[in-house]
């Protein structure tokens, strides 16, 4: 009788990375939730301002802000997202869940080399150290919410849509290195933008639409058939857009 598969994802939760995870459960009996603490916002700010300086950050400040406290008012849009896919943004409860400090704490590392998992999976956590990816002796995948390498980072829908590269709007499952979204692409989504998207609801309903590419992408690793595949497009992160970018295009091209 073949060993069942064992998969680890390491994830700080939220609505997307729930749709997910589920969507792997239920292919996947071996599947546990290694539940990370999310990242204090004055380290992430910090971090942000030596890399682009504290002018754009306190930019990208406003506009997450701004993401935070206005989902109550993309309800209506979520809530059409989840009735007409069918996904799930809350886990189920079977799946089991291990809490951890961080994906890059001893106590993460101590979990993986108990579990010695066929694959780890990663959906909205933080970046792996070096440190970390070099202590993990199997596949190392991640979900990203964009399509690589064009729209690495960050709100990879938002820009996509506000600069008019609807062909170019989806999700890529990667393998992950020291870079940001910079691994091997294994599978892509490319998807249609609903014209009620906002930047609070791209990332469930792009989720919504590339479940499967998780799926098949921990498949291939399972199976030792992962192959990447080659883009020509032009590598370029993306951050948040600073308020005063995000305001302009909503007031002047009605994308929000």
């Amino acid at each position: 009788m073949a060993r069942q598969s064992t998969i680890l994802v390491i994830t700080a939760g939220g609505a997307y990375a729930w749709v997910i995870v589920n969507a792997l459960a239920s292919r996947f009996a071996g599947l546990e939730v290694v539940l990370e603490q999310p990242e204090s916002k004055s380290v992430f700010l910090k971090r942000r301002a030596r890399r682009i300086g504290w002018i754009q950050t306190i930019g990208q400040f406003g506009t997450m802000v701004i993401s935070r406290f206005g989902k109550r008012f993309a309800s209506k849009r979520t809530n059409e997202i989840i009735a007409s896919s069918g996904a799930r943004p809350d886990l189920s409860p079977e799946v089991p869940v291990t809490r951890v400090s961080s994906a890059n704490g001893s106590d993460c590392l101590e979990l993986i080399a108990a579990r010695a998992p066929d694959v780890v999976f990663l959906v909205g956590c933080r970046m792996l150290s070096k440190a970390t990816l070099a202590a993990i002796p199997c596949p190392v995948i991640n979900y990203h919410s964009g399509i690589n390498p064009k729209y690495r980072g960050l709100a990879g829908g938002w820009w996509a849509r506000a600069t008019g590269d609807h062909e170019n709007y989806g999700t890529t499952v990667h393998l992950v290195d020291a870079g940001v979204d910079t691994g091997d692409t294994l599978h892509q989504a490319f998807l249609t933008p609903h014209p009620e998207e906002t930047l609070l609801t791209d990332s469930l309903a792009m989720a919504a639409g590339s479940r499967e590419i998780a799926v098949r992408a921990v498949e291939d690793a399972i199976t030792g058939t992962l192959q990447p595949i080659t883009s020509d497009l032009p590598s370029v992160q993306r951050f948040h857009p600073p308020i005063w970018t995000y305001l302009a295009t909503g007031l002047f091209k009605r994308i929000w």
